[in-house]
């Protein structure tokens, strides 16, 4: 955690306390980074949108989200499209009363939850640092505008 967090230790937006004029006391600590004039929280939004450092989550997002539901999407329409073309072959027992059809469905519960894991721990490891930073850079750019 970086001293000074506005994550941390900042009053939530509006919840700031009167400064005796009828405005709202800054919630920032003492010399933080002075407001942009001239910009608004548009023009900074969308200049933190064509910034690289963002680029660069979306494609790391992309590269997972795409060919994971790819696959996931697969593996559901092959389930579903051979129940409806084998049904001999998914009536065929496995052990006991459980037949493949069973097996395959429950597959496709436990493929659900790996890819979960997959998903938030490829979050874990590849974007959110690079999330975080940028959130701060914005906030650090957008502290002041409005007041």
């Amino acid at each position: 955690m970086r001293l000074g967090d506005p994550w941390y230790d900042a009053l939530a937006s509006g919840w700031g306390e009167l400064d005796g004029t009828g405005g709202f006391v800054p919630a920032g600590p003492p010399g933080s980074v002075p407001p942009q004039r001239g910009h608004s929280a548009a023009d900074i939004y969308l200049e933190v949108q064509r910034s690289e450092a963002f680029q660069e989550v979306r494609r790391r997002y992309r590269r997972f989200v795409v060919p994971a539901t790819f696959a996931f999407l697969v593996w559901y329409l092959a389930y579903v499209v051979t129940a409806i073309t084998a049904p001999g072959l998914m009536a065929r027992p496995v052990a006991g009363a459980v037949n493949v059809a069973m097996v395959a469905g429950l597959g496709q519960f436990l493929t659900t939850f790996l890819l979960t894991g997959a998903y938030a721990r490829h979050a874990r490891l590849r974007r959110d640092r690079a999330a975080l930073d940028l959130r701060w850079d914005t906030q650090e750019m957008t502290r002041g505008i409005g007041r």
